[in-house]
């Protein structure tokens, strides 16, 4: 499981302009099954998404993907890690460390 946070490197208005595509961007990898849940943080100066997938390189792939990248307007920081406990919703999730 990834913990995905986006920092903005530009104004708020030069992430509106990217907004929409950002969005249909988002609604393809829950489609994909890859991410879990996102949103903005507060106070607005990125986001954060929560994600799966079968290692880091390709969660590296996907978020080289995001239109934000590709405008220039945020950077992503990556952090893998082992969901040991889940909500029971998310049960699928879970690894057993060995």
């Amino acid at each position: 499981m990834f913990v995905l946070e986006l920092t903005y490197t530009a104004p708020l208005d030069a992430v509106d302009a990217v907004l929409e595509a950002h969005v249909a961007w988002l609604d393809e990898q829950y489609e994909k099954g890859f991410f879990l849940a996102s949103g903005r943080k507060n106070p607005r100066d990125g986001g954060v998404i929560l994600a799966v997938a079968e290692d880091r390189a390709r969660i590296e792939e996907i978020a080289a993907t995001d239109p934000f990248v590709g405008a220039g307007v945020c950077a992503y920081r990556i952090t893998e890690f082992a969901a040991t406990k889940t909500a029971p919703e998310l049960a699928r999730y879970r690894e057993t460390l060995g």
